[in-house]
C-alpha cells in the first residue's frame, strides 16, 4: 500500500505524508452494519476526566465487525475493501452464500471477488478463519482469540501479524508482533495472513489541525508545568524535573505496571524484548 507526499503549497502540506487509499474500492459503508457512536471526551460515567488530551474530532459511526467468524462452512465473497475511521486497518465487506453481510478486518492482499470461509477442516488460505491447531507451523496469522468463542482480541492493528511457532499438546505457541511468545489453546481461532494497511506507520499528519480532527487535544509537557500540576514541574529555567514520570507519579522508564498475579502470566513463555 503506497503513501503519497504533497508539494509544499501550504505549511500543512510541506511535511505531510498521507495514505493513497489505492486498496479501497468504495467510500460508502454498508448501512445495515453501522451503529451510533457517542464520544466520551476522556470522561467516565460520572463525568470525571480520566484520560487527558481527548475531545472533539469528526463525527464517526461504528462499523460492526465480526471478530468471532462463527458462520462455519458457508463461503463468503469479498464485495468491497473499505476505510474504517475507528481502526488503523482496512475492513472488508463479506457477502455469504445465504445473503448475509458481515464486516471483517481485511487481510493484506485480499481483493474483491475472493472467496473465503471459516470453520474446521478447511485449507489455510488467505482470509480463512480456522482453529489454531489445524494450521501448519510457520503460518502468518492475525485476529487471534485467547479463549474459544470469545472473538479476536490479539493482532488486529494495521500491518500486524503473528507467527504460529509450534504445537504443544492442547496448546499452540504463538510469536506476537512484540516478540513475546505465549501459549494459546489450539481450539481458539485465528485468520490466515497479515493485517492490511501495512504502511500506516509511515503517515505524517503535517499539522496540528489533523490531530484535532482525530479527537486528540494538545498535550502539555510535564516539565513545562508548575510543581502543583506535575511532579516534573517547576525549577529555574529549563530544568529537567528529575525522573520522567506520569502526572500520578508512575515512572515512565522501566517501572513494571503489569499485575504480578495476572491470570495470563502462566501462558507467557518469553517476555517481549525491551527497546534499547
Amino acid at each position: 500500500m503506497p503513501v503519497k507526499k504533497f508539494n509544499p503549497i501550504t505549511p500543512g502540506t510541506r511535511t505531510r505524508v498521507a495514505n493513497s487509499f489505492v486498496e479501497l474500492t468504495t467510500d460508502k459503508p454498508e448501512k445495515s452494519l453501522l451503529a451510533k457512536m457517542k464520544k466520551s471526551g476522556g470522561r467516565n460515567n460520572e463525568g470525571h476526566r480520566t484520560v487527558r488530551n481527548r475531545g472533539g474530532g469528526h463525527k464517526r459511526r461504528y462499523r460492526v465487525i465480526d471478530f468471532k467468524r462463527n458462520k462455519d462452512g458457508v463461503p463468503a465473497t469479498v464485495k468491497s475493501i473499505e476505510y474504517d475511521p475507528n481502526r488503523t486497518a482496512f475492513i472488508a465487506l463479506l457477502v455469504y452464500a445465504d445473503g448475509e453481510k458481515r464486516y471483517i478486518v481485511a487481510p493484506n492482499k485480499l481483493q474483491v471477488g475472493d472467496v473465503i470461509v471459516s470453520g474446521t477442516g478447511i485449507a489455510p488460505d488467505l482470509g480463512n478463519c480456522m482453529p489454531l491447531g489445524e494450521m501448519p507451523i510457520g503460518t502468518k496469522i492475525h485476529a487471534i482469540e485467547t479463549r474459544p468463542n470469545k472473538g479476536a482480541v490479539l493482532v488486529r492493528s494495521a500491518g500486524a501479524s503473528a507467527e504460529l511457532a509450534g504445537k504443544d499438546g492442547k496448546y499452540v505457541l504463538i510469536k506476537l508482533p512484540s516478540s513475546e511468545t505465549r501459549l494459546v489453546l489450539a481450539t481458539c481461532r485465528a485468520t490466515v495472513g497479515e493485517v492490511s494497511n501495512k504502511d500506516h506507520g509511515l503517515e505524517v499528519l503535517g499539522k496540528a489541525g489533523r490531530s484535532r480532527w482525530l479527537g486528540r487535544r494538545p498535550r502539555v509537557r510535564g516539565v513545562a508545568m508548575n510543581p502543583v500540576d506535575h511532579p516534573m514541574g517547576g525549577g529555574e529555567g529549563r530544568a529537567s524535573g528529575g525522573h520522567p514520570r506520569s502526572r500520578t507519579g508512575i515512572m515512565s522508564k522501566g517501572q513494571k505496571t503489569r499485575k504480578p498475579k495476572k491470570y495470563s502470566n502462566k501462558f507467557i513463555v518469553t517476555r517481549r524484548k525491551n527497546k534499547k
